[in-house]
């Protein structure tokens, strides 16, 4: 008996960021692609000159791929497929009211099988929530509408330029997790699935945080040894507030744990490292962020990781000490400094992820 291939996905990008470029420009590669602009001179300077010169410039982009600023347009193009694909390429302040575009859209034409992944890294800045959260909350009633996270350690750049990537497409759903796999899964990406939606989620969000501590330290020159402590130390802190969130131990070793806490700690690229850097060097905060054209997750949603933590007595002090820089005028030296002092602990003990309450009053 001939085995049978599944349909190809249809695909569709809400964002033409660096991100939502550079994942539409992997599934227009082999699948029928749609990515949408909320600047309608964007969508047309792109389907123009097959470059997005706003976000990823000096990168050719696939003819195939398609660009609109029309929402209609891209739910008429998802109804054309019989797997229907739709990835949020938004920041965290924009998946609300994304979600609730997706939810008016899918109700509009009748939609009964739409799988929709985001691919923001962080936490709501006013409410602390992740990703997930506000898709439910959006979602609940709404029907058809699977769900899921897309993550890992990748830049934008580098995945638009076809160089290797591995990711992690987390969801409930194995319907999704497929659709998703066989959407990007090939040639120079490879794609690994799993269910610990939470876990993808915290270790996606925190390690920005540790990225900017990372930079300060280089920024300090406090060297190789000090930014290995950062890393490892801030790894723990992740993995201690993933537990007591309900999230697996084991998912802070894997790509979007480990994984991602490396790229974005040491690789030029990152927008959050290089937050660090700036202020570890002596520039302020807001003259920083002034001369970014994208979004430094870590810098807004440090506050709500700090109260999470309040919240569920879990110890984070190197997410203390990146509040206090950023936000308290304390001095690079001084948090640093703070640090150290701190009295000394067992690792052993401090490492156990078994327990949330137990491992929170260890660091």
């Amino acid at each position: 008996m001939a085995e049978t291939t599944a349909p190809e996905v249809q695909v569709a990008v809400l964002g033409a960021g660096s991100w939502g470029t550079a994942l539409a420009a992997a599934c227009a590669r082999s699948h029928p692609t749609l990515l949408w602009a909320r600047r309608p001179e964007l969508a047309r300077r792109i389907a123009d000159t097959r470059e997005n010169t706003d976000y990823l410039p000096g990168i050719a982009l696939p003819a195939s791929l398609r660009t609109t600023a029309d929402m209609g347009e891209v739910f008429d193009h998802l109804r054309e497929g019989a797997r229907p694909l739709l990835i949020l390429g938004v920041p965290v302040a924009g998946m609300e009211q994304a979600c609730r575009d997706v939810a008016a859209g899918a109700a509009r034409c009748g939609m009964r099988d739409l799988a929709v992944v985001w691919t923001c890294k962080g936490l709501d800045a006013q409410t602390g929530r992740l990703p997930h959260a506000i898709a439910e909350a959006v979602f609940a009633g709404s029907q058809g509408i699977s769900t899921g996270v897309l993550s890992g350690p990748s830049f934008a750049r580098e995945v638009a330029q076809g160089l290797p990537v591995a990711l992690t497409v987390a969801s409930t759903s194995i319907e999704l997790r497929d659709r998703v796999t066989d959407a990007l899964h090939g040639g120079a990406i490879r794609v690994y699935a799993s269910e610990d939606v939470v876990g993808v989620e915290v270790g996606g969000a925190v390690k920005n945080i540790m990225a900017i501590a990372c930079g300060i330290g280089d920024g300090l020159g406090m060297g190789a040894n000090a930014r290995a402590a950062l890393i490892t130390r801030g790894l723990a802190e992740i993995t201690r507030l993933g537990v007591a969130l309900g999230a697996q131990a084991d998912t802070f070793s894997g790509l979007t744990g480990l994984g991602d806490l490396i790229l974005t700690a040491t690789g030029d690229l990152s927008r959050n490292r290089r937050v660090g850097l700036e202020i570890g060097k002596g520039r302020a905060l807001d003259e920083i962020l002034g001369d970014m054209t994208q979004v430094a997750e870590g810098v807004r949603c440090a506050t709500a990781v700090r109260e999470l933590a309040h919240r569920h007595g879990i110890e984070m002090p190197i997410t203390e000490a990146v509040c206090a820089v950023l936000f308290e005028q304390v001095a690079p030296a001084e948090a640093v400094s703070r640090l150290l002092a701190r009295d000394p602990k067992s690792e052993a003990d401090s490492a156990r992820a078994d327990g949330a309450r137990d491992v929170g009053a260890q660091t």
